[in-house]
């Protein structure tokens, strides 16, 4: 009997490359819900109840259709605030500056929604910046790169140059840790190339 079918309920490129990587069958449907944060809700709380409504809303789509579906949500997080991504210059460069010169952390919430239940997992990284003045951040945003990106930067590309330091999944901080998202899909069945060992 073949495994059902694995979805990303995600349009996110770079989680459809880290999937690639690790050699899954999936294919994409983006999940469309109210992304807002409940007044008091803490960020690690919020982040996990965006993965679960994601895989829920895809979830109920399936008809009754056997199928798996995988969904993430990352944020960016300063001192309790969760910063989002950029409405405009302004915001771009209020969000870069929060970032210069200190650490903030990067949280990402992992689900597998099957017909058996729905396991969660939670990764956090931590990132240090270096200190970037107005001139850079104004550079950086002439860019295409951090518009569509949580906390206005991309680790994996021309962004990654300000980072001075990590801790923890550099994965996570593209956007769905592969470590977590490998084990998971490995404890439930979904086939990857690490599935298959020669002999």
């Amino acid at each position: 009997m073949s495994e059902p079918p694995l979805i990303l309920a995600s349009s996110s490129q770079r989680r459809r490359d880290l999937l690639t990587c690790l050699g899954v069958d999936f294919e994409c449907c983006p999940a469309d819900i109210d992304e807002s944060v409940d007044r008091g809700e803490a960020p690690r709380n919020y982040v996990r109840r965006m993965a679960l409504e994601k895989a829920a809303v895809i979830a109920a789509e399936q008809n009754g259709k056997q199928y798996t579906v995988l969904a993430a949500d990352t944020i960016v997080v300063v001192e309790g605030d969760i910063l989002g991504k950029p409405a405009d210059y302004r915001d771009g460069i209020a969000i870069l500056s929060r970032l210069s010169g200190r650490w903030h952390t990067v949280i990402t919430a992992l689900c597998l929604h099957t017909q058996n239940g729905t396991p969660l997992r939670t990764v956090t990284t931590e990132v240090q910046f270096v200190t970037l003045d107005e001139r850079v951040c104004a550079a950086y945003l002439a860019t295409n790169e951090p518009w569509d990106k949580a906390g206005a930067y991309a680790i994996q590309g021309l962004g990654g140059a300000f980072v001075k330091e990590i801790q923890g999944s550099y994965s996570n901080v593209v956007g769905l840790p592969l470590a977590e998202t490998w084990q998971l899909l490995l404890e439930h069945g979904i086939s990857t190339t690490l599935s298959h060992q020669p002999q």
